[in-house]
């Protein structure tokens, strides 16, 4: 296997304090993998790093060559973080997967509505082409963007609690829709806080708690006793601390990246 998102010594602080506190590691191509860990675990901001959104204090991210070109890699970002009161209707967003071949200002080709066409029956919303996005549901909305996910055709996807307040019959054909893109060999990494849909469904697993608890097979990594480590580290943070202190140590770390 070959790495698709090699992280070394990744450390992200907001004004001195540490989010994301000196992670390093790998993401195999073609693995299905779930970040996991307590509120404020810095999960979000490790992956909004990974597609290129947030800026590192400390460390880096390296990406597998393919995964440079413009598209290469999917984000989508927790839907309480989307604007959909834009006048849009459900097939101009789903169009936008699109946009990294051929711009915004590209011609849509008879393939590429293909693609669209098809990226909307995937869903579940095939009569709904016309529909303004501010008139969807919750689910409705979450299935707009996963056939914009399906248009772009990446072959790294990063989600951000894709699943989060969303009804069962929904999470349920967006599980299956990321269960395919693993079957297709893609790689996927998700921000979840259901343990018990990744323990179903996620054969890998990043345990943290600003810092790595644990990396690797699910099964390996949420043990009662990682899991307790991760609620204690992240009880252990304090907002004073200096964001190279290692909670419980006295020693601090001064290395910068060049």
């Amino acid at each position: 296997m070959t790495t698709a998102f090699a992280l070394s010594d990744v450390t992200i602080a907001y004004h001195g304090h540490p989010a994301v506190h000196h992670i390093s590691g790998e993401f195999e191509v073609g693995t299905l993998t779930a970040i996991v860990g307590p509120n404020g675990a810095g999960k979000s901001t490790l992956l909004s790093a990974m597609a290129g959104l947030k800026r590192l204090s400390q460390g880096h991210v390296k990406r597998a060559p393919d995964l440079t070109a413009p598209g290469a890699v999917a984000f989508l970002a927790q839907l309480s973080a989307i604007n959909a009161d834009f006048p849009l209707r459900v097939l101009e967003v789903v169009a936008m997967g699109v946009w990294p071949r051929a711009g915004a200002l590209g011609a849509i080709k008879g393939h590429e509505r293909h693609k669209i066409k098809h990226a909307i029956e995937q869903v579940g919303l095939v009569g709904f082409e016309d529909r303004l996005v501010d008139e969807l549901s919750v689910g409705q909305l979450q299935r707009v963007l996963f056939a914009r996910l399906i248009v772009q055709d990446a072959p790294a996807i990063l989600l951000d609690e894709p699943f989060n307040a969303l009804d069962a019959a929904t999470t349920r054909d967006l599980l299956a829709i990321v269960s395919g893109w693993h079957a297709q060999g893609r790689t996927v990494i998700a921000v979840l806080h259901d343990l018990e849909m990744v323990r179903a469904h996620f054969p890998r697993t990043l345990l943290m708690a600003r810092e790595l608890v644990g990396w690797g097979a699910t099964a390996d990594v949420l043990t009662p006793n990682h899991l307790a480590q991760a609620n204690q580290r992240s009880l252990a943070w304090v907002d004073s601390a200096s964001w190279c202190e290692v909670p419980g140590s006295e020693h601090v770390h001064t290395e910068r990246a060049s």
